[in-house]
């Protein structure tokens, strides 16, 4: 009797250390375990929706999501801290090479079409913006509002960024300054939410975040971010009117209207297919998919039917 209770004693002892090691990580599956991964801070509200759908689908899987600035995100990955990582761009050639070098072979996925959107106060009125206007603005060559309408009497340009270190200030350098750096003055606060905060308190401010926080229509966040301050139109052309000016809508996005756009990649080291790889295929999955055009992006796996709809409305 003592022989069978010692091996029954012996039996729960080795379940149990297999469920702690399922929970801390160390022997996961594709939809069980528990992992950290890191996202752009840009993308964290459509990263943690994604999170808790899989988890409450997978109710063994703890996916714990950790936000932080583009060079934080790469960093994090390239010292091996996780496994995967969401960003706006592609691992580059040198980044790839390193990996290969620690027999590691990165997978990525394009999972979303983005856009930055551009913040202005509710007092401005000059809610056309051309790109070349707003590379003028970056350069120093443009200053004041006036420069853009004489009637806009709110002064000095204020530039605005989430964080030095994001993936936002990078990306309007190569796409609007192609690559020269700006002359003017740039602010930064460290979340997306501070800079629609400040612009709304700020009438001559104008601010640049990821369109994630404030596309899903059906997110009181994001809602309440549209309430404080207005989204600007952009043109492609020198000069915005309304007939060339587009804001950061799903159909605009799709079509390449709105100049302003980039790509969400999931980028995994992981060489097994575990808890890592099991969520990179649920967000590239229809389902996940369908989670991304809810939130008012746009799905880069699945195709989607987008239909234009013609707003004669002043912006």
């Amino acid at each position: 009797m003592k022989k069978v209770l010692k091996y029954s004693v012996l039996l729960i002892a080795i379940i149990a250390i297999s469920c702690k090691s399922n929970i801390s990580g160390t022997d996961d599956t594709p939809t069980s375990g528990s992992i950290s991964i890191i996202t752009d801070e840009t993308f964290a509200p459509i990263i943690q929706a994604e999170a808790d759908v899989f988890q409450s689908i997978y109710p063994l899987a703890n996916i714990h999501v950790i936000e932080k600035p583009e060079v934080e995100t790469y960093n994090s990955l390239l010292k091996d801290s996780v496994k995967l990582i969401i960003a706006s761009r592609p691992l580059t050639q040198e980044e790839k090479e390193f990996f290969n070098q620690k027999k590691y072979f990165p997978k990525e996925v394009k999972v979303a079409v983005d856009g930055v959107a551009v913040l202005l106060n509710n007092q401005n009125k000059d809610t056309l913006l051309s790109m070349e206007t707003l590379r003028k603005i970056f350069l120093g060559e443009i200053t004041e509002w006036n420069q853009i309408s004489g009637s806009n009497k709110l002064g000095k340009i204020k530039i605005l960024f989430d964080n030095p270190n994001s993936s936002t200030v990078r990306y309007l350098i190569d796409s609007v300054c192609k690559g020269v750096k700006p002359k003017a003055e740039l602010s930064a606060q460290q979340y997306n939410k501070q800079v629609v905060d400040y612009v709304n308190k700020t009438p001559n401010a104008i601010g640049f975040i990821g369109v994630n926080w404030v596309s899903d229509r059906d997110d009181t966040t994001a809602m309440g971010f549209l309430r404080k301050v207005k989204i600007a139109a952009i043109s492609k052309e020198s000069v915005a009117t309304y007939q060339n000016s587009y804001q950061p809508y799903q159909a605009y996005l799709a079509t390449g209207k709105y100049p302003l756009y980039r790509y969400i990649y999931m980028i995994s080291t992981d060489p097994k297919s575990g808890l890592a790889s099991g969520f990179v295929s649920f967000v590239a999955s229809d389902r996940g998919q369908r989670i991304i055009l809810k939130s008012g992006l746009l799905p880069a796996t699945q195709p989607v039917y987008i239909r234009e709809v013609q707003v004669t409305n002043e912006f």
